[in-house]
C-alpha cells in the first residue's frame, strides 16, 4: 500500500498566526463550553440527584440497578465541574459523595464500566483535589470490585455483585469476557495501588495484560471475546470499535503513566499498531480517506483463523486518530522531546507512520461530520468502489437522509473526535483543530440541546428537523464538555507530559512505581 509522504511541516506564516499556540486560551469559546456543561448538570441537579442516568425529555432520573445510584453520573462529572471552577456545584456534588454515596449495594454492576466511570472518577478527583474522602471511597470500591478478578484465568468477569463482593459471568455466555473491558482497568488499579501501596490491585491487574499477551496472534491484533477460563480468544471480531478500542489505548497509556519504566507496554503497542497497519488501515479510492476496517471471522474452528475484511468503522475508532499522534511524540520519537508541531527529524519511521496515519485519520472523522446536522452517526460504512465527487465516500448502513434511518444513524453526544481533537491541538497548535471542535460544539447546541435544560441523543444525523432520544450519557459531561473545554483552555491546563487520561477522560498522573511490576519483556 503506498503510504503519502508525512506532513509535519507547518508553513511558517501560519505559525505566526495569532492564536497558533496552544499555551493561548480562547475565553470566549471556553465560557461557551462551561454555560454549556451547566445547562446539563442543572437540570440533571434539579430532576435526578443521585441517579446513575438521566433522561432530560421526561425530566426523571434512572439507577443501574433496584436500588439506589452508585453515583455513575455525580462521580463520572465531579472532577469536570472541579476543572471549570464552579463551586457550589463542586460542594454540592461532593456532599451527595460523602453523605449518600454508598457502595453496599444489591445488584450487578458493569466491571468496567464501574471502574472506569466511578472509580476513575474517584480517584480524578482526589488527584486534583488530594480530598481524602475521595480516596477512601476509591478504596471501599476497589475492594468489592476486585473480586471480579477471582476467576481460573485471573480475568475479572463482566459484572460484579458490589454488595456480596462477588463476580458476575455473562448470563448468556458465561464463560465469555470482553477483552477491551479486561484490559482497560489497569490505569485505575495502578495508580490506587501507588497510592495505597496495596499491590493486590497491582498484581491482579496486571496480570491481565500477561494472559492476553500469551493469547495473541500472530498479527499482534486481539479478537473482541476472550475466555474467563482458559484466557485464550473465542471466535468474534478484531476492530478498534467497540469492545476492542480501549485494550490499544491502555497499552500506550500504561506505558506513558509509569513515566516510560515499562517497556512491556511499548512493545505490545508498537506490535499491535505494525498490525493495525497491516491489516485494517483502509483508503478510500475517491476523497483517500483514511479508515480502520474490521475483521470477521469465517473458519475460525478450522485453526487457520480466517477473516473477511469489513469496511465499517465505529465513531468510538475516532479515539485513535490522537491515540495514534500522542504515540508518535512518546513511543515513536528518537528525541526526549518534540517540538510543537512535531519535525520529521524528530520521529522515527514507525512514529512518522503514525502520526500520518492519526492525522489522516482524524480527517476522516471530520469528513464523517458532514451531514445534515453537522454531527456524525454512530457508525459508518465505507464505500470501496469509486463515486462521484458529490456523493460521500462513506454512507450510513439502512439510513437515507430524510429517513428513514437506522440505529447506525444517532449521535449519542460522544466524546472520540472531540478527544483526538484535544490531543492533536495540544501536539500541534494548528487552530484548524479548535476550528474543528467549535464546529461541532455549535452543532451540539444546536441540534442536542433541550431548551428545558439537558442535553439528549440525535437519532439521525442526516435528518432535519431532528428527533431525540430520551437520553443524556453520563460521558458527555465527563469527556465530551471536558475536552471541548480544554481545547480552548491553556495548554498549562492538565499538560500532556504529566496526565494520562482514562477512557473516561479522567485525568491521573504520572508517576515512577514504587511497586515492582511481575509483567516484563
Amino acid at each position: 500500500m503506498f503510504w503519502p509522504q508525512p506532513a509535519l511541516h507547518y508553513d511558517h506564516e501560519e505559525d505566526s498566526k495569532p492564536g497558533f499556540s496552544p499555551e493561548i486560551a480562547d475565553v470566549e469559546k471556553r465560557e461557551a463550553v462551561v454555560a454549556a456543561f451547566k445547562h446539563a448538570w442543572a437540570a440533571y441537579e434539579r430532576d435526578a440527584m443521585g441517579f446513575d442516568e438521566y433522561h432530560p425529555i421526561s425530566k426523571k432520573g434512572e439507577n443501574l440497578a433496584h436500588s439506589d445510584g452508585i453515583g455513575y453520573t455525580v462521580v463520572d462529572a465531579i472532577d469536570t465541574i472541579h476543572l471549570m471552577g464552579l463551586e457550589p456545584e463542586y460542594q454540592r456534588a461532593r456532599s451527595w459523595i460523602d453523605k449518600k454515596l454508598n457502595f453496599d449495594q444489591p445488584g450487578e454492576f458493569s466491571t468496567f464500566e464501574t471502574s472506569i466511570r466511578v472509580l476513575g472518577g474517584l480517584l480524578s478527583t482526589y488527584y486534583l483535589t488530594s480530598d481524602r474522602l475521595f480516596l477512601t471511597r476509591a478504596v471501599d470500591l476497589a475492594d468489592r470490585l476486585i473480586t471480579a478478578f477471582d476467576t481460573e484465568s485471573g480475568l475479572p468477569l463482566p459484572s460484579v455483585d458490589l454488595k456480596n463482593r462477588k463476580g458476575v459471568a455473562d448470563k448468556y455466555a458465561v464463560d465469555r469476557v470482553s477483552t477491551a473491558e479486561a484490559a482497560t482497568l489497569q490505569l485505575e488499579f495502578r495508580y490506587l495501588a501507588e497510592l495505597t501501596k496495596n499491590d493486590t490491585y497491582w498484581y491482579k491487574s496486571e496480570h491481565v495484560m500477561s494472559v492476553i499477551d500469551k493469547a495473541k496472534l500472530p498479527h499482534n491484533l486481539v479478537p473482541i471475546y476472550i475466555s474467563a477460563s482458559q484466557g485464550t480468544f473465542k471466535e468474534s471480531e478484531i476492530r478498534l470499535g467497540s469492545r476492542g478500542d480501549s485494550y490499544y489505548e491502555y497499552l500506550l497509556k500504561q506505558y506513558l503513566q509509569t513515566a516510560k519504566t515499562e517497556s512491556i507496554y511499548r512493545k505490545m503497542y508498537m506490535d499491535s499498531m505494525q498490525g493495525m497497519h497491516d491489516e485494517l488501515v483502509q483508503i478510500t479510492p475517491t476523497r483517500n480517506m483514511t479508515y480502520i476496517a474490521e475483521l470477521v471471522p469465517k473458519n475460525w474452528f478450522s485453526g487457520d483463523h480466517d477473516y473477511t475484511l469489513q469496511h465499517k468503522q465505529d465513531h468510538l475508532v475516532c479515539f485513535l486518530a490522537g491515540s495514534l499522534m500522542l504515540g508518535a511524540t512518546t513511543v515513536g520519537a528518537v528525541r526526549k522531546t518534540v517540538s510543537v508541531p512535531p519535525q520529521l527529524h524528530e520521529l522515527s519511521a514507525q512514529g512518522r507512520r503514525d502520526w500520518q496515519t492519526g492525522v489522516n485519520l482524524l480527517e476522516t472523522c471530520m469528513y464523517t461530520h458532514e451531514t445534515a446536522t453537522g454531527l456524525a452517526p454512530e457508525i459508518a460504512m465505507f464505500r470501496t468502489d469509486k463515486v462521484t465527487t458529490e456523493t460521500r465516500d462513506w454512507y450510513i448502513k439502512n439510513s437515507r437522509p430524510g429517513g428513514p434511518s437506522s440505529y447506525d444513524a444517532r449521535y449519542m453526544l460522544r466524546p472520540e473526535t472531540v478527544e483526538s481533537l484535544f490531543i492533536a491541538w495540544r501536539l500541534t497548535g494548528d487552530i484548524r483543530y479548535r476550528d474543528y471542535a467549535w464546529g461541532i460544539f455549535t452543532s451540539i447546541e444546536r441540534y442536542a440541546k433541550l431548551p428545558g435544560g439537558g442535553y439528549a441523543t440525535v437519532l439521525d444525523v442526516d435528518t432535519v428537523p431532528v428527533s431525540l432520544d430520551d437520553k443524556q450519557e453520563t460521558f458527555f459531561l465527563s469527556e465530551t464538555l471536558k475536552y471541548l473545554y480544554l481545547i480552548f483552555c491553556e495548554s498549562s491546563v492538565l499538560p500532556l507530559q504529566d496526565t494520562v487520561f482514562n477512557t473516561e477522560a479522567h485525568p491521573l498522573p504520572v508517576f515512577a512505581p514504587t511497586i515492582k511490576p511481575r509483567f516484563s519483556i
